[in-house]
């Protein structure tokens, strides 16, 4: 696509008037096929409105989601209980429970955890049980375009993969994300950019901005319910 940075691939763009709907297809078809081939599949899934493509897609998954690796792309420095805490809110919506667990889960932040803390927890177990790379990642992107806790213009140390912010553009200010070069591991990115306050940020991603963290992330795809070639 023109305006993309050199040796970067366009992202797949995928319009749908259920973002949602379509962006847990695709999450479920990915998963099905690492688990067919491989027998597990390392997955991160974010907070907010695009997690709730994960309830239908662990439906579809049946059996195979007890096989899934999973963790985070980036989680506010509250506790489980908190209205913020992204891992809170995926058990509160019952897209997971302690009925229907994953073979493993690397949470973020836990409870009354130094930030330090966890984030060295987080880099080992990104070591020990993700042997350093996921498979799929569930993104969603905000207005200013990004992703996870990564926001335009701040930098994570170099060589982290997993990293502590500590005053995001965003309240609450205090998180822990993935890095980008963590994201960039994944081989499948689905990432939900629905509604007209997305727009500009949509346009930029596909215009090949070099500024936005997702630009580039290998096989992305792009799930949106708006026509990037209407005005706005």
């Amino acid at each position: 696509m023109k305006g993309a940075a050199e040796g970067s691939q366009a992202p797949r763009l995928v319009r749908a008037s259920d973002p949602i709907e379509v962006a847990a297809e695709l999450l479920a078809d990915a998963l099905l096929e690492l688990d067919r081939v491989r027998g597990a599949a390392r997955l991160a899934i974010p907070g907010g409105s695009a997690l709730a493509a994960l309830g239908p897609a662990r439906i579809r998954l049946g059996e195979a989601w007890s096989r899934v690796l999973l963790t985070w792309v980036d989680e506010r420095c509250v506790p489980f209980a908190h209205a913020e805490s992204n891992r809170g809110a995926a058990y509160r919506a019952a897209w997971l429970d302690a009925n229907h667990a994953p073979a493993r889960e690397l949470p973020l932040f836990l409870d009354d955890e130094r930030s330090e803390d966890a984030v060295a927890r987080v880099e080992s177990g990104l070591t020990q049980i993700f042997e350093g790379a996921l498979d799929v990642l569930l993104l969603g992107m905000g207005e200013d375009g990004h992703v996870a806790s990564l926001f335009p213009g701040w930098s994570a140390p170099p060589g982290a993969r997993a990293a502590f912010v500590a005053s995001s553009a965003k309240s609450p200010p205090r998180r822990v994300t993935l890095t980008r070069c963590m994201l960039a591991t994944a081989r499948c990115s689905i990432l939900v950019a629905a509604g007209e306050a997305k727009r500009a940020a949509l346009l930029r991603l596909l215009a090949g901005d070099p500024g936005l963290p997702a630009q580039g992330l290998p096989g992305l795809t792009v799930v949106t319910d708006l026509d990037p070639g209407k005005a706005m």
